[in-house]
């Protein structure tokens, strides 16, 4: 049987594979890693949590390239291509240089049946390991422990926000699921933990293996007032620093928790505070309270749990006054949508619910049965409609706004990348023209 010869063919190929999206171990993943004599050279740093780890990464990656690293950023899911997955250097990697990784999994996995996201992050991993790179910065998937990116041993771990989500999976509190994130850690090598309150599960895995703990407002910490801010760690501090160009209340911790990281490895990977002030301004992270100007105002979040959803329904109340908020919004049906809902509902005047092109996401017509049952008090009279796609949902809501109002794109990745796969939408109201 001929090889793949495009993208598209591989990642089609990948979904074949195995009988279940998600099969939860690294014994098949460690096996082709092996075969594959996959490892790195530069240092690693692994970034792992429920909340704001996207967010970490890229400041990882701005800071590092504006201190003059050469720097590699494995993060998911993808909006539209699924090359976002993959950056070096700050840019979005080619499909073809893709290719010969996918080829080289192919070919030493043998009859290891992979599922796509072990055979994709094992790929992506090849090429970073082999590009001519100074820093790689890996994003943990689901949970840690039997996450394909825990076969490499990261010389720095980040541990972000623990709450709850992937229950099925993970656990059902707090400190089972922090068990299964600090599993990324290593003996003798930093974990930096970027949660105030963190679950007990972290600090006392730490210490059985040994591990070089930070943990915020003990080894590192923050202040600042309205116009800038400061950070303190074990031995170094930076004052005078702007705010992190990514909007929101807990962009802050993930800022600390990416500079305690630089510390912990600064014999390594030394970086100044111009550095830090310019990766901090330039940053740039799609789908997170990503605020696009316009008429009406849009606001794109990925918040799917109700921690993330806690955060945007903050960011918003804190965005100033608009007299009516439109809510476009399609899930997973194994998030807690009932907390979801509720923690929106005293926000959005207008529901759209939108179907996903995907089997495990809540159908629409099932998000409205769960608002009526739900009967939430609202801003003021609550409406709602149901929509094939977001992008449908999206043009609904425009068709249904004022100048003034603004509109909420927020739940799941396929969500916010539905109405991206067009081009970032700009919104110009009907009546203004």
């Amino acid at each position: 049987m001929s090889q793949p010869a495009t993208l598209d063919a591989w990642l089609a190929h990948c979904e074949r594979l195995h009988p279940k999206n998600i099969d939860l171990t690294l014994e098949r993943s460690l096996r082709v890693k092996q075969r594959l004599g996959l490892a790195f050279q530069v240092p690693v740093i692994t970034v792992a949590g429920t909340n704001g780890k996207g967010s970490t990464c890229a400041m990882l990656e701005a800071i590092a390239l504006q201190a003059g690293y050469r720097v590699g950023l494995y993060s998911k899911p993808h909006f539209v291509h699924f090359e976002e997955r993959c950056r070096v250097n700050g840019s979005m990697a080619v499909a073809a240089d893709l290719l010969p990784h996918f080829e080289a999994v192919e070919l030493a996995r043998g009859d290891v049946a992979l599922t796509y996201f072990e055979f994709t992050t094992l790929a992506i991993m090849r090429l970073m390991s082999q590009a001519p790179l100074d820093l790689v910065i890996l994003e943990v998937g689901l949970g840690g422990r039997l996450d394909t990116v825990n076969v490499i041993d990261a010389d720095c771990a980040v541990i972000t926000s623990i709450d709850l989500d992937h229950t099925d999976y993970l656990g059902p509190d707090r400190e089972s699921i922090g068990r299964e994130k600090a599993a990324i850690m290593r003996p003798a090598k930093p974990v930096v933990v970027s949660d105030p309150m963190p679950p007990h599960s972290l600090a006392d895995h730490a210490q059985q293996i040994g591990a070089d703990l930070w943990r915020i407002g003990r080894d590192f910490n923050h202040s600042g007032d309205k116009q800038q801010w400061s950070w303190a760690g074990r031995d170094k501090r930076f004052n005078g620093l702007a705010y992190p160009a990514l909007r929101g209340a807990n962009q802050l911790l993930n800022a600390s928790g990416a500079l305690a990281a630089f510390e912990a490895l600064r014999d390594r990977l030394p970086v100044t505070a111009q550095a830090i002030r310019n990766g901090l301004a330039l940053v740039e992270l799609p789908g997170r309270f990503q605020i696009v100007p316009g008429q009406p105002t849009l606001v794109l979040d990925v918040a799917h749990n109700p921690h993330a959803v806690a955060a945007l329904s903050q960011n918003l109340d804190q965005m100033g006054f608009f007299p009516r908020t439109h809510g476009v919004f399609g899930v997973m049906s194994d998030k807690d949508i009932p907390a979801i809902i509720g923690r929106m509902a005293a926000l959005v005047d207008h529901w759209h619910f939108c179907d996903l092109p995907i089997a495990r996401a809540a159908s629409a017509v099932e998000l409205q049965a769960l608002l009526q049952r739900l009967a939430l008090p609202g801003p003021g009279p609550v409406s709602s409609q149901c929509h094939p796609d977001p992008s449908s949902a999206l043009r609904a809501a425009i068709a249904a706004a004022d100048p003034a109002d603004r509109i909420v794109v927020f739940g799941s990745f396929y969500t916010v990348g539905g109405v991206l796969k067009d081009g970032l939408p700009r919104l110009t109201a009907k009546h203004i023209g």
